[in-house]
């Protein structure tokens, strides 16, 4: 009979917190790990806009001023909006009513 030598079977090492399996695209465990953080915590937030027309204490918009009108559209003569522009509500309205207004005496193009 042969004298035959048996190594030692290794067991697997226990899955540590770093190693251990997470789904693909899941956010990191750690905090260290995710980068700097800004300080104070805060996210970015966009400046406000202002009411150029308000600021320039403009308040009538009448259709003859072509100039400040077609700063509220585009090339193709679209009234922008509110939410690019930043005009007030009230201001808004006039804008839209003298652009209405001027695309009606021809003054201004429907498209561009």
């Amino acid at each position: 009979m042969e004298n035959k030598e048996t190594a030692p079977v290794s067991q697997p090492a226990a899955p540590t917190a770093a190693s251990a399996a997470r789904p693909m695209g899941a956010p990191p465990m750690h905090r260290e790990s995710a980068g700097p953080r800004r300080p104070g915590g805060r996210r970015f937030a966009p400046r406000r806009k202002v009411c150029r027309l308000c600021a320039e204490h403009i308040d009538l918009v009448d259709y003859k001023q072509a100039q400040i009108i077609k700063t509220f559209c585009t090339d193709t003569g679209k009234i922008l909006s509110r939410r690019i522009t930043g005009a007030c509500a009230k201001h808004q309205r006039q804008i839209m009513r003298a652009v209405k207004i001027n695309r009606n005496l021809s003054l201004m193009s429907y498209n561009g």
